[in-house]
């Protein structure tokens, strides 16, 4: 720590110096003899302290302060007054001079002055040096928490508590109007180089998040942009993302599009628009809105556009494979019923078979693309081809199960258990089992009962929970301990799982002990 005396008399220097490095021998003192100076040294060695004399020739010392304290805000200083000069002390004051020695004063009082002001300089340093910290985690872990909100926004997997916090931490105007994006890769391209870099980008653009990547599938939510239509944004956007190829040793296959919904509630139903867009990846163009794309039932169906995708969706996540099934077949005899044509009734079963695929891709199971191989001579023979394919479908699904160890959802049991205290996503736990993060997500629920972020936090909370019967730790040690970065935010959760704030909690514990 560095200290600055400025007095236009040197042996009014020289004494306070002999008197405070006599009593803080660690510190570096330097000497000004008056405010010009004073500034030209403030300049050169930043000093952490500064014991300014408000009387000198020229320049006086509040004079010297301001123009100091407006580029180096962080310096504390002292004023050294004589009692008649006492109205410019507290003129100082105002000035956010920290405090003030009266003119003739004792060696004790001039140490326990300076004393205290050092203490209070290493006590914002170290806050400060804490909040970068802080700062420096966080920033390591957005990634994590962002595709974390993406995915519990896409798939339900809502945890309301930790939905508001992390939306909180990402920041951006949820207020706007959103859409999703999917990006399908190729399967020659250098999947990771160039998720980093779109990482990376969109960071720069500050539009949106970026989800998990599962397989060749990217998810995004955009958020819309002032000034801009929806179809040109997301135009120009996908230009960028195609030109990211270039940093990565492969091509993006495709972008799908859903339309844009008025809040983040909506969201789910812009992404399953984007899913569907993406299905056949093999049209000329690199992307399509879910807008141009032609509706995957007309006016005489029963059946809306949107009931129908949620069903499928719905029974898929549930694997419920009867219903599908069923699904698709009714879906056929209605056509049938109705008179439709076989081309049209072949073209709208192919589409929901689309549907299918991608929901069963989400689960990280890669199947058959879903084609017809000839046209289909009457409903029947439709009907049959389409089951056949759907069994396919099935049987990848059969196939991936099988092969799954069977004690996968014990493996990450254990792994949350050992490293709780982590920043720990559910992209950190599939690269642990090599499985899709969602499939994880969706296996973990179905055999539990409870989301993976609860089983998270009942074992961070469990852990506080012991390491409250040692008095010698306090809960800002604990909440840090436990894998919560901040304190606050650890006591919402303790509240909000316990039913009492760990303060109370600890008492009660302590006194049962005593």
């Amino acid at each position: 720590m560095k200290l600055l005396i400025v007095d236009d008399e040197q042996l009014e220097r020289e004494g306070l110096e002999a008197i405070i490095g006599s009593g803080f021998p660690e510190l570096t003192i330097l000497q000004a003899k008056n405010g010009a100076k004073a500034i030209q040294a403030v300049h050169k060695e930043k000093p952490d302290l500064v014991l300014m004399d408000i009387k000198m020739p020229g320049m006086n010392g509040l004079e010297a302060v301001e123009k100091i304290a407006v580029t180096y805000p962080a310096i504390k200083f002292i004023m050294v007054t004589a009692y008649d000069t006492f109205d410019f002390a507290r003129k100082a004051l105002k000035l956010g001079v920290v405090d003030y020695l009266l003119k003739p004063s004792k060696a004790s009082e001039i140490v326990e002055t300076v004393g205290k002001v050092m203490k209070r300089i290493e006590n914002e340093t170290s806050e400060m040096r804490e909040r970068n910290q802080e700062r420096e985690t966080l920033q390591r872990m957005m990634p994590v928490v962002e595709a974390d909100v993406v995915t519990q926004l896409l798939f339900d997997h809502v945890h309301e508590v930790h939905l508001d916090e992390m939306l909180g931490m990402l920041g951006g105007d949820t207020t706007k109007e959103v859409y999703a994006m999917l990006i399908v890769l190729g399967k020659t391209a250098a999947h990771d180089v160039f998720y980093a870099a779109l990482k990376a980008k969109m960071r720069e653009l500050k539009n949106g998040w970026v989800g998990a990547m599962s397989g060749n599938q990217i998810p995004l939510i955009v958020f819309r942009e002032n000034g801009t239509s929806y179809r040109s944004q997301a135009s120009s956007f996908v230009q960028q993302i195609i030109m990211l190829q270039g940093k990565a040793a492969g091509t993006v296959c495709f972008v799908g599009i859903g339309n844009p919904y008025e809040s983040l509630s909506h969201i789910r139903q812009s992404y399953q628009e984007a899913l569907i867009t993406s299905a056949d990846t093999s049209p000329p163009s690199k992307y399509r809105f879910y807008a141009d794309f032609p509706a995957l039932i007309d006016g005489r169906s029963k059946y809306s556009e949107t009931q129908l995708e949620k069903l499928f969706l719905e029974q898929i996540r549930l694997s419920r494979w009867d219903q599908v099934r069923e699904s698709v077949m009714e879906l056929i005899r209605y056509y049938e019923k109705m008179g439709a044509g076989i081309m049209e009734a072949q073209q709208r079963g192919i589409e929901a078979l689309w549907i299918v695929s991608r929901a069963i891709l989400e689960l990280g199971i890669e199947s058959e693309k879903p084609l017809l191989s000839f046209q289909s001579q009457d409903f029947r023979q439709l009907q049959s081809e389409l089951e056949g394919l759907l069994n396919k479908q099935f049987a990848a699904i059969e196939a991936h199960q099988m092969r799954l160890e069977p004690d996968v959802v014990q493996r990450i049991k254990q792994f949350i258990v050992s490293h709780s205290q982590e920043d720990i996503s559910l992209e950190t736990i599939s690269k642990e089992v090599n499985l899709s993060p969602f499939y994880i997500s969706k296996v973990f629920k179905e055999q539990l009962g409870i989301n993976y972020i609860d089983f998270l936090t009942e074992c961070r909370i469990q852990k506080a929970k012991s390491l409250m019967g040692n008095p010698e730790l306090s809960l800002k040690e604990i909440s840090f301990e436990v894998g919560y970065n901040d304190p606050n935010y650890f006591s919402k959760v303790f509240k909000r799982s316990c039913g009492v704030a760990p303060t109370d909690y600890r008492k009660t514990m302590l006194s049962k002990k005593i």
